[in-house]
């Protein structure tokens, strides 16, 4: 199958979302149990985390932790957002720099000003995003010190859209900071796989909503193969997956390939498909990359194709640097659940 497709269908009976191009997995998106990145509470703090200048919060889904506190005391009440997954018997992570995304524009709370997407070049483009926001603006104003981003996805977008959208972002805006309320509460549930890919793959024309769509589409079938840790890479090399507790450990093989270059080679191979794999499996945190045998002068030319792949992430994720083993390390966000708890 050619082309950039979606489906949007179900997985395990739980909301999926999958995005395919040319007959490749490039996304997927499984609902969990956790919530969801992006939901808003008002928090309760309960304690300090002395020595690390965070506060753990009450909110309704249980413990949270929020980073880099000053004047916050106990007892007292604020607005939060959670911003990834917690790790197994450990508090959800949350910010208070909340944000109200949406398919065409973001409300900040705190950050005046409007300001269109840099992806935006063409001037005709922006004048006419602007112009679809006042339009908005006319319907429901931004809150009181707020600001707006008009997001890449807005060119070439009906300004009818684009001020809808607008509205819509102001007025949960209003209403979430005018909050009063003294008990912990959920104000906003994040977004499912389902509105996730409809807010963040607008590129795509092509979306199958029925129930079956994962069959139709192949999507079945590639999601298969992320439940063994093997990966066949282009040239016929492989590459092993597999997290423990404490990282996710890959390997790199050259397979059947005894040439001199071998080794850099698979691991150039390795490289362009490992960060693909990562979001692919829900996979974060610490990552240790054992490469195919090649020589040190090799590394930085391995480093730069990680590099290059890296970029095209929207997730953080760092090399880190080279043990004295001659192992990569590698620094990933963990913002989704492991593929493998959810396919259970």
């Amino acid at each position: 199958m050619k082309g950039w497709t979606v489906a949007l269908d179900e997985v395990n009976g739980r909301e999926a979302a999958a995005l395919i191009r040319d007959g490749i997995l490039e996304d997927l998106l499984i609902d969990s149990d956790a919530p969801r990145p992006g939901t808003i509470y008002r928090g309760v703090a309960e304690r300090p985390m002395k020595g690390q200048g965070g506060m753990f919060l009450r909110t309704p889904d249980g413990s949270a932790f929020l980073r880099q506190v000053k004047g916050l005391t106990p007892g007292q009440t604020l607005l939060v957002q959670v911003t990834g997954f917690a790790e197994p018997g450990k508090a959800i992570p949350v910010t208070s720099d909340i944000l109200f995304k949406s398919r065409y524009a973001i409300v900040t709370p705190n950050k005046p000003g409007v300001n269109v997407s840099r992806a935006i070049k063409e001037d005709e483009d922006r004048d006419a995003a602007l112009e679809a926001a006042h339009e908005g603006f006319a319907e429901a104003p931004l809150p009181e010190g707020a600001g707006l981003i008009l997001r890449s996805s807005c060119a070439g977008a009906d300004p009818e859209d684009i001020a809808e959208d607008v509205a819509a972002m102001c007025k949960l805006a209003a209403h979430v900071l005018a909050d009063a309320g003294k008990a912990a509460e959920v104000l906003v549930e994040g977004d499912g796989p389902h509105a996730l890919a409809w807010r963040e793959w607008t590129h795509v024309t092509d979306v199958d909503p029925e129930p079956g769509s994962f069959a139709r589409s192949g999507a079945d079938e590639l999601l298969d193969a992320l439940r063994s840790p093997y990966v066949k890479l282009q040239g016929g090399y492989t590459m092993i997956i597999e997290p423990t507790s404490a990282l996710v450990a890959v390997d790199v093989n050259t397979a059947g390939d005894t040439s001199p270059a071998a080794g850099l080679k698979a691991n150039l191979a390795a490289m362009r498909d490992l960060p693909r794999q990562l979001r692919l499996r829900g996979l974060g945190g610490q990552i240790i990359v054992d490469p195919a045998p090649c020589p040190k002068k090799d590394r930085r030319q391995i480093e730069g194709q990680l590099r290059a792949e890296l970029k095209k992430e929207t997730v953080e994720s760092v090399l880190t640097g080279w043990t004295t083993l001659g192992l990569m390390e590698i620094q990933r966000k963990r913002d989704r659940q492991p593929l493998k708890d959810l396919l259970k």
